[in-house]
């Protein structure tokens, strides 16, 4: 029966991540199958973690956060949970030995959104590696099953995958950001003062990131490589597409890429797997 819980707390992830994510679910779908729920289980605890800061506006938030942090650690400890998503995560933390580093990382930076609005220098780069660098770790540390050598060598290239994805989520969701949180990530930054220069220059910075990300993604275990690559090709397309528009249009839209769009990415993507040109 123990295995029937564990297979049902498994399924609540991936629920999450399905209803939450089209790009990160259509990725997943295509790992090995022996990664995706693992990765499910990811993705479900950081979640429900930022929707604790992001969305339940009603409640005190700092009260629950603590609380899933508390219950969290209670869970790795004791190796059971009656929360789902804390049982599914608890179980890759132990198998996969996730640091608990990784994970304090994480929570710290939701923890920045209960206190700041504006991120300076300091605090923008602390936040980028605790909501989106430290997850791309988590992940390699599951790609990677015990390989140490390979898991240092891919580090850098993880970090900078997960620092574009995140610096492309603040670009999109900059009006919803500001108006419904009062909160700018961007360093310098003034929301109602956006300028195309603004934009450039962040835009310069994420390119950087795609390219010292793609040399990793490339050199990423076999099982592994085409989800990471496909969620990189959707991410490169909602760049161009935010590329192509001025600041002002940045400020009023969210600007996204479509589902029929994402499903010829995923056809066009295998295709240059199978070639083995990725």
């Amino acid at each position: 029966m123990m295995e029937l819980y564990n297979n049902t707390c498994a399924e609540c992830s991936q629920l999450i991540t399905n209803r939450y994510s089209t790009s990160f679910s259509m990725g997943i779908k295509v790992f090995e199958k022996k990664l995706r729920s693992p990765i499910y289980a990811i993705y479900g605890f950081v979640r429900f973690a930022d929707e604790i800061v992001d969305t339940f506006h009603k409640f005190d938030k700092s009260n629950l956060l603590q609380k899933f942090r508390n219950d969290t650690y209670e869970a790795i400890e004791q190796g059971i949970s009656l929360n789902p998503v804390l049982q599914a995560f608890q179980q890759v933390v132990n198998e996969y030995s996730i640091e608990r580093e990784l994970i304090d990382a994480f929570l710290d930076s939701m923890e920045m959104d209960l206190h700041f609005h504006k991120y300076e220098d300091s605090l923008y780069h602390q936040y980028i590696y605790g909501s989106a660098e430290v997850v791309g770790l988590m992940c390699l540390r599951v790609f990677c099953v015990g390989n140490e050598e390979q898991y240092q060598a891919l580090k850098a290239p993880a970090c900078s995958l997960g620092a574009a994805f995140q610096k492309i989520n603040f670009l999109r969701d900059m009006k919803s950001d500001y108006v419904e949180r009062g909160r700018v990530y961007f360093p310098g930054v003034d929301f109602l003062n956006f300028t195309n220069e603004d934009k450039e220059m962040i835009e310069t910075d994420i390119k950087k990131d795609f390219d010292d990300a793609y040399e990793g993604i490339i050199r990423l275990p076999k099982g592994a490589r085409f989800g990471v690559y496909l969620a990189y090709v959707y991410y490169i397309n909602l760049f161009k597409k935010i590329k192509k528009v001025n600041a002002d249009r940045v400020k009023e839209v969210r600007i996204r890429v479509t589902d029929r769009r994402k499903v010829m990415l995923l056809f066009s993507s295998a295709l240059r797997n199978q070639l083995n040109v990725l």
